[in-house]
């Protein structure tokens, strides 16, 4: 008699930990971030939730690793490969061109910006201060030596600015209108002329050097 195959979590611990997640963000885009229960995430991936503290350690770590996924300056130093001779003049155009298309697209990681504007946990936090740890990376070693002592800072401010009107608009668009100052950010159109200032703004900082 041919022995019998045991199918479950168990015998495919990387299939099972991909649906936990996957739970996580499903119950972020249906019943956000206060719908993030241990029991709850269980079932909504089918499994006990034994197998959240035995595969993930705690539900925090589970919730910590999924947003760690979704962020995307968490994940904006990988496969990038630019000129810096430029002080990161194209790379900085792409990299908040992207972000401000991925916000748009990515539901989820809408829903993890605003559980960060509206809660102080130390799992946010986290997440806060590897944002940082990675903007220090393409500040440190690529623009504030191009631009000096004396002008470093000023740039990081622009950026500042830039990036966080990157979030905003897209958090205002997918959750109160689509109109800001009489500019439709759900039309095409609408979304080119945000671009087309985001590239005209970072010219701008860059000029600065010269």
């Amino acid at each position: 008699m041919p022995r019998k195959v045991v199918q479950g979590p168990i015998r495919d611990k990387e299939k099972t930990k991909q649906k936990l997640l996957a739970a996580v963000g499903k119950i972020l885009r249906v019943k956000g971030y206060s719908g993030l229960k241990v029991s709850k995430i269980a079932a909504v991936a089918g499994f006990d939730k034994k197998l959240i503290y035995e595969y993930f350690g705690s539900t925090d770590k589970l919730i910590d690793e999924y947003i760690k996924s979704q962020d995307y300056w968490s994940q904006v130093n990988k496969d990038v490969e630019v000129d810096y001779s430029d002080g990161g003049h194209e790379l900085t155009k792409m990299v908040v061109l992207n972000q401000f298309e991925n916000l748009k697209k990515n539901k989820e990681l809408q829903k993890i910006i605003l559980w960060e504007l509206s809660e102080n946990k130390p799992i946010l936090k986290k997440l806060v201060e590897q944002r940082e740890e990675v903007g220090e990376v393409l500040f440190g070693n690529i623009s504030d030596p191009y631009f000096g002592e004396g002008m470093a800072k000023r740039h990081r401010a622009i950026m500042a600015l830039i990036v966080s009107g990157a979030y905003y608009l897209n958090l205002y668009t997918g959750y109160n209108a689509s109109v800001f100052c009489g500019i439709d950010l759900k039309t095409e159109d609408g979304r080119k002329e945000i671009e087309q200032a985001i590239v005209e703004l970072i010219d701008f900082a860059y000029s600065k050097k010269k």
